[in-house]
């Protein structure tokens, strides 16, 4: 096994967490060559840094076994376990029901690389953005229940369809915040369908510049959690199926480390002047 050498790398505890979720040894009759951490830690590293697959750097294991890996994990829905098992984790170390009961749901449109298809992307007019759109649903600690990537020209209520059914269906959660997008027929037909109160957060009366509102900051905070990634500050997965395994691989990596850090990430204050 390597040693730890990137800031993305696992700690010991962040790998206790995830190491036993991981499908078992051999579960598919191959031979592993290479330790899983050491993949873990390289899909962190893309994820991180944003560099391509092929440019793992040579402490890795090779990048085909890296991303292979990753594929084969994903048929077997291993990032979804592992999120919602670790979610639970914090939730009850916050001595919160490890089930949330309400939810918060937000869209964050991003520009998409040259090797994002055209059957796959599309023109967001409201922000100006030719890429992809993602669709997001967290607790109220804003802690990842669902991710769904689509086209930006997916319009916010076509597309929170799809999102808040299966909310319903594998969540307790029947109450969901949502931003002005999310307004008019969805409103009654999350009411009369799902049974789901869709409350809506607008901007407050004359409103001027940035103002944080109840509710929703909680997932504009992840939002923003998610664009320090640089592999997700822009779309660069030829399917959109990849860019939500890597989304959700950035909440495993900042879940675990806040489990295991006891307290969220704080900002450093500033430094003794004798160190200036």
């Amino acid at each position: 096994m390597r040693c730890p050498t990137y800031p993305s790398d696992l700690t010991d505890a962040q790998w206790a967490l995830i190491e036993p979720l991981l499908p078992a040894a051999h579960w598919d009759g191959r031979k592993e060559k290479h330790p899983r951490r050491d993949i873990v830690d390289a899909i962190l590293y893309v994820n991180q840094t944003g560099c391509a697959w092929r440019y793992l750097p040579v402490d890795f294991p090779p990048w085909q076994t890296v991303y292979w890996h990753f594929q084969r994990w994903e048929e077997r829905r291993v990032t979804e376990k592992i999120v919602d098992v670790v979610r639970r984790r914090l939730r009850q170390d916050l001595d919160r029901d490890p089930e949330p009961s309400a939810a918060v749901m937000d869209s964050q449109t991003v520009d998409a690389a040259d090797t994002v298809g055209a059957d796959t992307r599309g023109y967001d007019a409201g922000k100006k953005i030719n890429g992809r759109k993602r669709f997001i649903i967290t607790d109220t600690q804003g802690l990842l229940l669902a991710v769904m990537v689509r086209p930006a020209s997916v319009q916010d209520r076509t597309g929170a369809t799809s999102l808040l059914l299966g909310l319903v269906l594998f969540f307790s959660c029947r109450t969901v915040f949502a931003d002005q997008g999310f307004s008019g027929r969805l409103v009654t037909w999350a009411a009369d369908v799902l049974r789901l109160t869709l409350h809506i957060i607008g901007k407050p009366p004359g409103q001027k510049g940035f103002q944080v509102h109840p509710r929703r900051w909680v997932i504009e905070r992840t939002n923003g959690w998610l664009l320090l990634r640089r592999r997700l500050a822009r779309d660069y997965e030829r399917h959109p199926t990849t860019s939500e395994a890597l989304i959700r691989w950035a909440a495993i990596d900042q879940i675990t480390r806040r489990i295991t850090r006891g307290h969220p990430a704080t900002r450093p204050g500033p430094r003794p002047l004798e160190h200036l």
